[in-house]
């Protein structure tokens, strides 16, 4: 892409989420005209208010569960970058039709969009969750078989399954991203931020579920748009898979020492017991990240300095 001169269009969808919003805002600087898909069920319009009042950004408030009309906002659209799912894991556990409705349905509506619009490449948010309780650290692309443990897991797996069939069917190009736990501003779920709320409710006592041993990696928003975009620009084949992530675990306790700290260090931590923190949740992560590093992608911080980023700039939104 060259920054200040005119692209063809692109559509991102769940453009109005954290992430989504991020990657929308960096394709209009870029010079693309920017269309936007949000149902706004979690995602803040807000966010996108200057690209909309300066003409960069067209929103479509839009539920993906319903395909009508779908096609004729992808229409001459050079690509589609599709974030819309749902953002709560442990949520999908309640309302098992969740994941299945607003991730695999979703998923396949635009994908059929798309093929009747001839958008020739889709860039897709997966995660690390599809590899389910993996036995190899760090844990290559090429890692099998991927068994998730989650309807969220389960859902994001099946949409890469639906890409894979109709990049290769209707030679269409795709891109998948396996993401580590991305943090950053705007978020609103993770262990991170719950920690956060937690102590906002009760700054006596910090409840971490499981027993803290739970180890993952975490990777800077903005380190992740950068990779995605690199991505795109120097993988070719027709369908490109990537993790996404930092070479570093930090522990679920280190974590909640932390947020104690940021908090004057005087609550009370007490752990739940056992090894994961849910039913569905994957205690331990940690994806090799050679494959985009190989295009010559480093993220800016490790997985420490961005749980400390992240802790100041979530304490900063919720006025603490």
């Amino acid at each position: 892409m060259s920054n200040g001169s005119e692209q063809a269009p692109v559509v991102v969808t769940g453009g109005a989420g954290a992430i989504g919003a991020i990657v929308a805002r960096r394709l209009a600087e870029a010079g693309h005209p920017v269309r936007v898909i949000d149902n706004l069920s979690s995602g803040h319009r807000e966010r996108l208010k200057d690209l909309e009042e300066t003409g960069r950004l067209r929103f479509h408030e839009h539920d993906l569960r319903n395909v009508t009309g779908m096609a004729e906002i992808l229409r001459g659209a050079a690509s589609v970058w599709h974030f819309a799912a749902n953002p709560n894991i442990p949520k999908g556990l309640e309302d098992p039709r969740l994941d299945l409705e607003h991730g695999t349905l979703a998923t396949a509506h635009v994908l059929e969009a798309a093929r009747q619009a001839h958008v020739p490449r889709i860039l897709f948010s997966s995660s690390s969750v599809v590899y389910g309780m993996p036995t190899v650290f760090p844990t290559p692309e090429s890692y099998g078989p991927l068994l998730p443990e989650s309807q969220y897991g389960g859902s994001k797996l099946a949409s890469e399954a639906m890409i894979s069939a109709y990049c290769h069917s209707y030679g269409m190009k795709g891109w998948i991203f396996r993401f580590a736990n991305i943090v950053g501003p705007g978020m609103s779920h993770g262990v991170i931020y719950d920690f956060l709320r937690k102590l906002q409710r009760d700054p006596t006592r910090l409840e971490v579920l499981g027993d803290g041993r739970q180890a993952k990696s975490y990777l800077w928003v903005d380190d992740c748009v950068d990779a995605m975009l690199l991505a795109e620009e120097r993988s070719t084949d027709p369908v490109n898979v990537f993790n996404l992530g930092t070479e570093q675990q930090v522990p679920v306790r280190d974590i909640a020492e932390r947020v104690v700290r940021a908090f004057g260090g005087t609550a009370r931590i007490e752990y739940t017991g056992g090894a994961r923190g849910w039913v569905g949740d994957i205690p331990q992560q940690l994806l090799s990240v050679e494959k985009i590093r190989a295009l010559g992608w480093r993220p800016r911080f490790d997985s420490s300095t961005t749980v400390d980023k992240a802790i100041a700039s979530g304490r900063s939104e919720l006025g603490l």
